[in-house]
């Protein structure tokens, strides 16, 4: 071919190749990178899909944001937490550090309460009066946690709907235990009795707020432990769609008669269930659960590997779940307890609860330990034969306390 030709062509396909990179009505082209990851269930989760996987489609953004940022905690970490972290402690009532931080140097992820006293009968609102005192604590020790940056989980042991004494089965009669359930479900003659008692709760989160005014997200476990007897929402007390009807009622109840918008809502049996079919014989279903969590103490009560082992596999069966459904998993509670007659296990921590949380690749969002008290301690303080085992459990890889937690209300960009 001519040189001169061949030249021309050169140059003019130049020209057109720079005109169109530079032309103000076409585009430039779109480059998409390729995954850093393989795309999996678990990666399904993104900043702009998460309300569709959540159970208020109208939360607060920040409540959005603790979701997301707990369910992608677990891919690499867990929370730790304790309940009454703030206000329960081994040996030393006076200090106003949790036992946590005595111990590690760091407060807890998670601070655990409770409702049982916020809606007792007795709390009449009055600022003498030791019930609203204790309401007044609690809701002040959230506002803390809050502010530190750490994550809010509320149980609720609510005293039976009769003469209102007692959360425990054992305390009431045969009837009061055949009854009591099914007389706070919609029809029930303790239905506007329940409906009081959420309106109490209702008032008390919408009323949480943040240093800017935003509402403090909030962890809510109703009728925990369901499996068990031993409280009067137990398992021989209320068939599966009683329970399922309990727990919809709830949700519906504080999300759209309410208007309350920064809960996330958790489903938490004890650890009876080793199988998925168990697990969910009682489940209300995805658009009433966020978290999907776990109480175990049994298979930790001096069993050794082979109870860790146990814990486990039921934990990666609830951790599989969560991924499949895209929801957060965790163990709601767990402890052994350290008294003057229970003396410590060797490893409790390091060893036999983080393998039960990490083994088999299962994705825990956090974990929290009942409360300590003067008598006898989950957490141990600095001076225990135990602290350095639990230290040595903070620190360990996929360990997180509120030191190296994600700023979990903002999503990532």
């Amino acid at each position: 071919m001519n040189k001169s030709l061949v030249f021309f062509i050169i140059v003019c396909v130049n020209l057109l190749i720079c005109s169109c990179s530079t032309s103000p009505d076409t585009p430039d082209p779109v480059v998409t990178p390729p995954p850093t990851v393989p795309p999996t269930q678990t990666d399904v989760l993104t900043t702009t899909n998460v309300k569709t996987y959540m159970v208020d489609a109208n939360a607060t953004a920040e409540t959005v944001a603790l979701f997301y940022n707990l369910k992608k905690l677990a891919k690499t970490k867990f929370a730790i937490g304790q309940q009454d972290a703030f206000n329960a402690f081994y040996n030393n009532g006076s200090s106003a550090l949790s036992d946590i931080k005595k111990t590690t140097g760091n407060d807890p992820a998670l601070l655990g309460s409770d409702f049982m006293f916020i809606t007792d009968k007795n709390n009449n609102g009055q600022v003498d009066n030791w019930f609203y005192q204790q309401e007044k604590k609690i809701t002040d020790d959230a506002k803390q946690a809050y502010s530190k940056g750490m994550v809010n989980v509320f149980c609720w042991h609510l005293r039976e709907p009769n003469k209102e004494d007692s959360f425990y089965a054992n305390d009431m009669t045969a009837d009061e235990k055949a009854t009591a359930f099914k007389s706070i479900l919609p029809g029930g003659t303790k239905h506007d009795w329940y409906k009081a008692k959420l309106d109490k709760i209702a008032s008390v989160i919408s009323n949480l707020k943040g240093s800017n005014g935003e509402l403090i997200p909030v962890i809510f476990r109703p009728f925990h432990e369901f499996d068990g007897n031993w409280f009067w929402w137990g398992a021989n007390y209320c068939s599966p769609e009683e329970y399922k009807t309990a727990f919809q009622f709830t949700v519906d109840y504080l999300k759209n008669t309410k208007g309350v918008h920064n809960i996330l809502y958790a489903f938490s049996p004890d650890n009876s269930y080793s199988t998925s079919t168990n697990y969910l014989s009682r489940y209300p279903g995805d658009t009433y659960v966020d978290i999907l969590g776990m109480d175990n103490y049994g298979d930790f009560n001096n069993q050794g590997q082979a109870g860790s082992d146990r814990a486990n596999t039921k934990i990666k069966m609830v951790s599989d779940l969560a991924i499949t459904k895209v929801k957060i998993a965790a163990m709601t509670e767990t402890g052994y307890q350290v008294t003057s007659s229970n003396t410590a296990i060797s490893g409790w921590f390091s060893t036999y609860l983080y393998n039960a949380l990490t083994a088999n690749s299962a994705e825990i969002s956090f974990v929290m330990f009942w409360n300590n008290t003067s008598n006898g301690y989950y957490v141990p303080t600095p001076e225990a034969s135990n602290a350095a085992d639990f230290t040595s459990f903070t620190t360990k890889p996929k360990s997180a306390l509120v030191n190296s937690l994600p700023k979990m209300y903002v999503l990532p960009n």
